[in-house]
């Protein structure tokens, strides 16, 4: 075993259109250098359908050519960085991915995009996280599970996601039989990735991740794994049938995943049999990556938000409607692991800038953002007498419908692109804030907030509302990479530096940035107003019983969106 002083660790971050590889210091977290690889496959990465806006796939060769071309990049990078540095000092190999993103394998655990006979079948790719074509499926595993399980639906909100493994194997069952058919397996790509570096070569060989299983796939030790046979019958037998071809038991990341397999050993230019990592999804890991602790919340804020808490798993966790799991070992060995999330965040901005186009005058689209950001930072809380709503992928939490979509309200003939890219920015932290206000509901502890993404180090104005808006001091990951940092902490844990501690791996290898968003009270005053009345539209249009959505308060909404507007010109 190399000693923290002399062993590196790589992090690999499989996220929406892009995958990179982080190479670090297991001493101290210093990070040497990041390969990016965008996958080639779709628009940005993501194949899509023109004529069904929830079809959202990637193909799995993208995700080889990714793993191949970046960690051999940042190999390279890192011997020109340090001059100690030499891939036999690799110690481990971590994986973060998407969630939930299965795709289809046969008994030999290839992905059956890559077999000819389903060469250009949507079906038989990689079903994206942000696929949401399974609305139906969902909607019918939650109400099987209110008749059958409800302790099913208790750990994870009360309501299963069309975004979830089961929604997304029935409906490729009911719409492509074929696929459904030829596939031995369905496997996360959280423990594909892994499963490829290991070597596993059937996927009753792969050791799961219980982030992914968890979280997605209504996985419990407490009621012996997976969704019962029975219960699946319920729903269609050839379900069923598969149970027994997925998994018995998934594993915390104390258990590594296995040893680097010889041919991939070979491909990348590493040593074989060094540890790899149980795989976990991005923001878990990112999660590791910002240093979580209990009374931490995380948010990963990119083109989605992932939230995440963590809890002694020693204490009682009340059951959370809304929360999207609260899983034992989902993050961190020995606390469970509490999830939230919106939807869509940084792709609200990305649709309004490239699909509604604001102005071409503003130039192209990272010219646009910067502008319309500038023009943005000069308008006062209410000023535009605008509020949206953030659901223009749905809402993932608290609500937990993919069938909500957005909406801009207050708008006149006068109304600004950038008055409306506030607006979208505003709402996206009322989102933001409803999902801390459910936590401290149910008693998960909320003390700091610790922000990691492009959009956090990038955009300060954003931190800076998302702060007004909360109530909560806004800190930043000292990584701009604190997914891959987290699976590259959690490669250095299975490799056993550190004495095989998180704990004292994240103390060694994460911190903050001397950077600090505080509630401003004056711009804090204007947003709970605004914030009332995006809890009203909230609740009427999210269809909340015994919410605040009645129609008189819907009456009420733009004149007080006109009275706040006045009141700030003052």
């Amino acid at each position: 075993m190399l000693p923290p002083n002399s062993a590196y660790a790589i992090g690999l971050d499989y996220g929406t259109n892009s995958a990179r590889a982080l190479v670090v210091d297991c001493a101290d977290g210093r990070e040497l250098a990041c390969a990016v690889f965008n996958y080639p496959s779709g628009e940005q990465g993501v194949i899509l359908d023109a004529a069904d806006h929830l079809l959202a796939r990637q193909h799995p060769a993208d995700y080889l050519a990714a793993l191949e071309t970046a960690v051999r990049e940042a190999l390279a990078g890192a011997a020109a960085a340090e001059p100690l540095f030499a891939p036999e000092k690799v110690a481990g190999i971590g994986v973060d991915a998407t969630g939930s993103s299965p795709l289809p394998v046969d008994a030999q655990n290839r992905p059956l995009a890559l077999d000819p006979r389903f060469a250009g079948d949507p079906a038989a790719l990689c079903w994206l996280w942000k696929d949401h074509t399974a609305i139906p499926e969902a909607a019918a595993i939650t109400d099987a599970a209110r008749r059958l399980r409800p302790q099913f639906l208790a750990k994870i909100g009360g309501v299963y996601s069309a975004e979830w493994f089961w929604a997304k194997i029935w409906h490729a069952l009911k719409t492509a039989p074929a696929v459904f058919d030829a596939a031995h397996s369905w496997v996360e790509l959280t423990d594909f990735i892994p499963a490829v570096l290991t070597g596993a070569d059937a996927p009753e060989k792969i050791i799961r991740g219980v982030c992914t299983a968890g979280h997605k796939a209504l996985y419990a030790d407490e009621w012996g794994g997976l969704p019962d046979k029975e219960f699946l019958a319920a729903l269609d037998p050839r379900l069923a049938a598969l149970r027994d071809r997925l998994y018995e038991r998934a594993h915390d990341v104390s258990r590594a995943a296995g040893g680097l397999c010889a041919e991939w050993a070979r491909r990348l230019g590493l040593r074989e049999g060094i540890a790899v990592a149980v795989g976990e999804m991005d923001v878990h890991y990112g999660a590791i990556g910002c240093g979580v602790g209990e009374g931490a919340l995380v948010k990963v804020v990119g083109t989605s938000t992932c939230d995440c808490a963590v809890v002694r798993a020693d204490k009682t966790v009340a059951d959370i409607p809304g929360i999207c799991g609260i899983v034992r070992g989902s993050i961190l060995p020995g606390y469970y692991g509490v999830e939230a999330g919106q939807s869509a965040v940084g792709d609200i901005f990305k649709w309004f800038v490239e699909k509604v186009g604001a102005s071409g005058a503003l130039g192209n689209s990272a010219e646009m953002h910067k502008n319309l950001t500038a023009a943005a930072a000069h308008l006062r809380p209410g000023q535009s007498g605008l509020l949206a709503l953030d659901w223009n992928n749905g809402n993932r939490t608290i609500l937990v419908n993919q069938r909500l979509t957005g909406l801009l309200l207050g708008q006149t003939l006068q109304t600004t692109p950038a008055e409306i890219y506030r607006a979208l920015i505003e709402a996206t932290a009322f989102g933001a804030r409803a999902i801390i206000e459910r936590l401290r509901e149910y008693g998960v502890p909320v003390e700091r907030v610790v922000c990691t993404g492009g959009i956090a180090t990038k955009n300060p104005l954003l931190m800076q509302i998302y702060a007004d808006v909360t109530g909560c001091e806004m800190r930043v990951s000292r990584s701009t990479q604190s997914c891959a940092l987290g699976a590259a902490i959690g490669a250095t844990v299975a490799a056993g530096i550190h004495g095989g501690s998180f704990a004292a791996a994240q103390n060694a290898m994460t911190g903050l940035l001397p950077l600090s968003y505080k509630p401003d009270p004056a711009a804090g005053a204007v947003y709970d107003k605004l914030y009332a009345l995006y809890r009203v539209l909230h609740d009427a249009f999210g269809g909340v019983a015994g919410g605040t959505g009645t129609a008189g308060n819907i009456a009420a909404v733009m004149p007080t969106l006109l009275d706040i507007k006045s009141a700030s010109a003052k």
